[in-house]
């Protein structure tokens, strides 16, 4: 009989209640210093990953300090996506943090694993994830880049662009003349971001859990429960994940 597993890469998020109308047009700028910041963490991300995989190539582990400062650059990353022009979700100012904040409104944890498959990891980060890769091409921008270059993730998690880039500027036009921030659209952004980054925890060797081809829409990600791999163990959280609470749901 076939196990599952609850899928370990959770991202959430809380609509802010009360944005305003037209700070959207500067925070470009006022990102600047996050940017600057995350260009180095990414370049310590790459090393990292190429460690991870050679532990994971022998070992069957990866190593837990190199996991959670992988964790730490995408969930730095999902706040800022969150703030600016992935998602316009917000207008509190991203922390300047690795770890969780509880009280910002951007959330990203994944589950550490036990154990991951040796074999796997030859190939699961660019021959099984294509089909993903293509989707998320089209859902955040640069076509088939990710199929050889997981490091240009940060731009595409950052910046927005693709389909959530032109969504994401619609939303803003009619934030700026109504003062509301339209829910369908902002449903179907965070679904697919939520998309994007659960492929890049794929991409990043954290699980060997295949990414759902499905867009779990809304702020608040689903207890989503999937089929598991004969190698997945019961994994032990990274990061506890706190209830989010939508207030708009």
């Amino acid at each position: 009989m076939a196990s599952s597993v609850v899928y370990p890469v959770h991202v959430n998020a809380a609509v802010d209640p009360k944005s305003s109308r037209w700070l959207w047009l500067v925070k470009w700028v006022l990102v600047i210093p996050h940017y600057v910041v995350l260009a180095f963490l990414w370049v310590g991300f790459m090393v990292s990953s190429v460690i991870a995989f050679f532990a994971i190539l022998f070992t069957g582990r990866y190593p837990r300090a190199i996991f959670d400062y992988n964790v730490g650059v995408m969930r730095w990353s999902w706040r800022v996506t969150y703030y600016a022009y992935g998602a316009l979700g917000t207008d509190k100012y991203p922390p300047f943090t690795l770890k969780e904040v509880e009280d910002y409104p951007a959330h990203l944890s994944v589950d550490y694993p036990a154990q991951l498959s040796r074999g796997l990891v030859l190939v699961k980060w660019w021959l099984l994830a294509i089909p993903h890769y293509v989707i998320v091409g089209v859902f955040v921008g640069g076509g088939a880049w990710a199929a050889d270059r997981t490091d240009n993730w940060q731009w595409n998690l950052s910046g927005g662009g693709g389909l959530v880039g032109i969504l994401v500027i619609i939303a803003a036009v009619i934030l700026g003349f109504t003062g509301a921030y339209p829910r369908s659209l902002y449903d179907i952004i965070l679904g697919m971001n939520r998309w994007a980054l659960r492929v890049a925890g794929y991409a990043a060797l954290m699980t060997d859990v295949y990414p759902p081809f499905r867009l779990d829409m809304g702020g608040s990600d689903p207890t989503l429960v999937v089929p598991a791999t004969p190698d997945d163990t019961p994994p032990h959280s990274a990061t506890t994940p706190s209830p989010i609470h939508d207030p708009a749901r």
